[in-house]
């Protein structure tokens, strides 16, 4: 079961890295193709500097996901891993609420089952 944590673990980190890049560098155009069921499309060109300082904070998530993989302390390691797990898990779970259902399945699940894993192992 570790190594499906640590799986889940990377795969959530990727995510974000990914979500940092589309808020931050291509917001008027991948981010309008993933959030065109959110967001009218005149508001994305306002609302890019937002979008930029919400890239930033997704890429303190994928930053602590990554730093877990570099401590040496297996309860460090698991305890870092289970605190930004968890905010990306409730940043999901906000997101459903307030923009998007899919931003669930996209974002809070896979945390959520790398959170899972995490604990089973």
């Amino acid at each position: 079961m570790e190594i499906v944590a640590k799986i889940l673990i990377a795969i959530v980190a990727i995510e974000h890295l990914y979500i940092l890049w589309m808020e931050m560098f291509a917001w008027e155009t991948k981010g309008k193709e993933v959030f065109k069921k959110a967001l009218p499309a005149e508001m994305f060109k306002p609302t890019k500097g937002l979008a930029a300082n919400q890239g930033l904070y997704n890429g303190f998530l994928a930053a602590g996901l990554i730093w877990s993989f570099l401590i040496d302390d297996p309860k460090w390691q698991t305890n870092i891993a289970l605190f930004f797990l968890g905010c990306v898990a409730v940043a999901g779970i906000y997101g459903a609420v307030s923009a998007t259902k899919k931003i669930f399945f996209v974002q809070a699940l896979p945390a959520i089952l790398a959170i899972g894993a995490i604990l089973l192992k």
